[in-house]
Order: C-alpha cells, then sequence, then structure tokens
C-alpha cells in the first residue's frame, strides 16, 4: 500500500514539472572591453591599434589617488597602455620611470604574452597641471603598480613578469622589495641602485673605464670645446633658432658648461667611440654637433628643463645621482663654478634626501631577491651602481662586454641568451614558451 501511494506521488510530481517551465536567467557574456571596464568603472578605456602578436590594444586612463593613505587627496589622471593575446599567458608589466609611449618590449616578444606599460606617475600625460610634491614618493607609485595588477589579476591567470629600463628598472627592484609574490619574475635592465645624491662610484668609473688613451682624448674634447666657446655658442643658437628651442632656464653658456661637464658621463653610458671624439682642430660645428649627439643640447632647454623636474626631485629626494668633476676644465669655467644637480630641481620645495630608502631596497635585492635577471653594459656609467647578488640568492646578473646602457638581452652572444632563457624558463616553469628572439 505504501508503495503504491509512493509511486502516485512521484507520478503527480513528474506531472507538474513536465507541466511547468523552469525560468532560468540568462547567461551574461561580457566582451574583453566589457570586462576591463568592470574591473576599473572609473576609468577611461579607448581602444587601439593592436600591433606585433597582440590581438586588442587599450589605453586606460585611471582616476589614480594622489595619495593611497588618504583617498581625500583627491586623484590624478593615470596612463596605462594594455595590449592582449590571451587571460592565460604570462602578462609583462613595464614599470616606466618617465613618460610612456606605446610600444612592445624585448620581453613581451620573448614570451608572447600581454603586455601592462605603466607611465611613472607625474611624468608625461600623467602630469598634473600642478604637482603635488609631497605625493612624487616611490612607495605612491608601488602601490599604483600593486593595486593595478591585484585587479588585472582578476582577467589574467597565468605568471606575471615585471620590467623596466634604467629608472623603470630601478623601480622593478623597488616594487619587488616591497611587494615580492606580486610577480613572479623580475627583469631589471641596466638598473642602478644609487648611495647618495653625487654617488662616487660613477665618478670611479670614469676614470677607470676604457683605455687611458680614450679617456685622455675625453679631456682633451672637453678643454676644447671650452677654448672654442664663442664659436660653440654660436652653433648652439643657431641650433636653438632652427629647433625652436629657448634658453631662458638656463643661459646658453650655462648649458654648454654643463654638457661639457656630463660629455665623460654620457660618453661611456651610451657606448661612445673613442675614434669619432673630434680633435682639438675640428671646427666648431664639428665640436658642437659630436656634443650635441652625446650630450644633447636639447636637454638643457626650456622645455626639457620642465619635463625632467619630477625625475630630479625623485633623484634627490629618495633616488640618489652622481656628481661632476670639474678637475679637468676647471680653469676654463666661467658660470658654473659649483656645479650641482640640484641647479635643474624644482625650486622652494624640499629636497631632504632619505639615506634608508634606497639602502633598504639595496638589502633586499642583494640578500633575498630570488628570480630576478639583471642585464647591465660593462661600460655604461650606470653598471656602476649596479647591485651585487650574494651567492645564496637565485638571481641572474649579466653584463655585456663593452656594452652600454643600450643594452639589451638580443645583444648577447647565442650561448648567453640560451643561459637567459634557460633561467626563465626556470624560474617561469615549462607551461610557459619561451621564444628566442631572431638574429
Amino acid at each position: 500500500m505504501k508503495f503504491y501511494k509512493s509511486l502516485l506521488l512521484f507520478v503527480a510530481i513528474s506531472f507538474s514539472l513536465v507541466g511547468c517551465r523552469v525560468q532560468l536567467d540568462p547567461v551574461e557574456i561580457l566582451t574583453f572591453e566589457q570586462k576591463l571596464e568592470k574591473l576599473f568603472p572609473y576609468a577611461e578605456i579607448t581602444e587601439m591599434e593592436a600591433k606585433d602578436h597582440f590581438t586588442k590594444a587599450y589605453q586606460i586612463i585611471l582616476e589614480e589617488p594622489l595619495d593611497h593613505k588618504n583617498y581625500a587627496a583627491g586623484t590624478f589622471k593615470h596612463y596605462v597602455y594594455l595590449s592582449h593575446v590571451d587571460k592565460s599567458k604570462p602578462t609583462v608589466l613595464i614599470t616606466e620611470g618617465y613618460n610612456a609611449n606605446p610600444s612592445t618590449y624585448e620581453l613581451s616578444k620573448i614570451l608572447k604574452g600581454n603586455q601592462v606599460q605603466v607611465e611613472y606617475r607625474f611624468y608625461g600625460k600623467s602630469r598634473p597641471d600642478s604637482i603635488q610634491w609631497q605625493y612624487l614618493k616611490n612607495d605612491q607609485a608601488i602601490e599604483d603598480y600593486h593595486n593595478l595588477v591585484t585587479k588585472l589579476k582578476r582577467l589574467y591567470t597565468g605568471k606575471w613578469i615585471s620590467t623596466g629600463i634604467s629608472k623603470g628598472g630601478e623601480t622593478v627592484l623597488i616594487y619587488k622589495s616591497k611587494y615580492p609574490w606580486d610577480v613572479n619574475v623580475a627583469v631589471a635592465y641596466v638598473a642602478p641602485l644609487i648611495n647618495s645624491p653625487e654617488d662616487i662610484r660613477t665618478s670611479a668609473h670614469i676614470k677607470t673605464v676604457g683605455s687611458d688613451s680614450c679617456r685622455a682624448k675625453i679631456t682633451e674634447f672637453q678643454r676644447a670645446v671650452l677654448k672654442n666657446r664663442e664659436a660653440v655658442l654660436d652653433e648652439i643658437t643657431n641650433f636653438a633658432t632652427a629647433n625652436n628651442m629657448s634658453f631662458t632656464e638656463l643661459s646658453p653658456e650655462e648649458a654648454l658648461e654643463y654638457a661639457v661637464l656630463e660629455f665623460p658621463f654620457s660618453f661611456w653610458q651610451w657606448g661612445g667611440k673613442c675614434d669619432a671624439i673630434p680633435t682639438e682642430n675640428a671646427t666648431s660645428k664639428v665640436m658642437f654637433d659630436y656634443i650635441n649627439e652625446i650630450v644633447g643640447i636639447s636637454f638643457y632647454n626650456d622645455q626639457t628643463y620642465v619635463n625632467l623636474l619630477p625625475s630630479y626631485y625623485q633623484h634627490l629626494t629618495e633616488l640618489g645621482y652622481y656628481g661632476f668633476d670639474t678637475t679637468p676644465v676647471k680653469d676654463l669655467l666661467r658660470v658654473v663654478s659649483n656645479p650641482t644637480n640640484k641647479r635643474f630641481a624644482p625650486k622652494n620645495v624640499d629636497l631632504t634626501y632619505n639615506p634608508n630608502y634606497m639602502n633598504e631596497v639595496r638589502d633586499f635585492v642583494e640578500n633575498k631577491g630570488n628570480k630576478i635577471l639583471y642585464i647591465y653594459g660593462e661600460y655604461d656609467t650606470w653598471g656602476a651602481c649596479a647591485p651585487i647578488p650574494k651567492p645564496h640568492v637565485n638571481a641572474l646578473k649579466m653584463v655585456l662586454k663593452e656594452g652600454s646602457h643600450k643594452t639589451r638581452i638580443k645583444d648577447f652572444s647565442s650561448e648567453d641568451q640560451q643561459l637567459i632563457y634557460d633561467k626563465l624558463q626556470n624560474w617561469l616553469g615549462y607551461s610557459v614558451t619561451i621564444y628566442p628572439l631572431l638574429e
């Protein structure tokens, strides 16, 4: 009897279910751009042309907090460039040291993954009309990256790699020291960790790198330019007129003397060739063209002066910098009697240097900085300030013989490149494909 009652109940329920259709909510299928909009609801997102191996590309303008500890301080517009291929592929985070010009970085080509290129706060398009200097601190920038990566990891599920060049590479190391687990691997190109506002290691490098004869030729050229001061100044005037440049923050004469003092640093930094240095018998035009090629007289014009104010502020308060050696030309200087990089820093701003900041970063990367790849050029002046990882640290430092600040992975021999690829493979795991750069 109980069996029949149960059977009748089952039949009744079955008929009622057949007679009623269950209403299901429609499945929401979002486009990639809509997913970005959900991640960054207050950002301005614009699609761009996708290049190289990427399938989609976007400019993302974030409303970035000025102060990550006090949102009431306000926001600024922060530019990020995202290039997409696949959410499961590796994602390369590029921490620019200055402004960002959208391009495909070397490491993105090696991994054929996604790329997130971030302009440094207060540089380029991410610069407010009026800079509140107290918010231009490395820790604030690191929070920019940490928050961005945390959000994008909801979208990108593969391995994460951070990379940057020069000041951007320095930022890679700072970021790694503050958030060691945000990325799986860090790749720092020609990145200095500087000891002081005038790090003496750069001066020692300039006095010892290369040959005696080359260094002597550099000094001869410096002196020849200043001995032909008036004629070279005429060339500067002609160049400024032709290129619509103004020199009011620094006079042309001050710009000339700073360029001469800067020359040895830039010569070794950018891989100058000793045979190309003009002799003391060269014309003023030849002298100007060469110092303009190595240093760039435009470095001292008004527009560049304004553009680089954030850089000098950071170098003089946290990052450290280098000094000038007047010894070879002291008797020929007229206007720059006491050269200092404070000359290029913002005025009426606290420039107190924090000696502990970079020491803490150096202590971390040299003693605990695992899975960091360092790329340097032997002759690069900034290489004198490169960190030296301890033997127990799982890191790889590659120095290209006679290489400059332009040194990249592609410049190494095929054997050394393979060493780099093998190390990246080991760190990232064999689920990640490495695509060796073409010759």
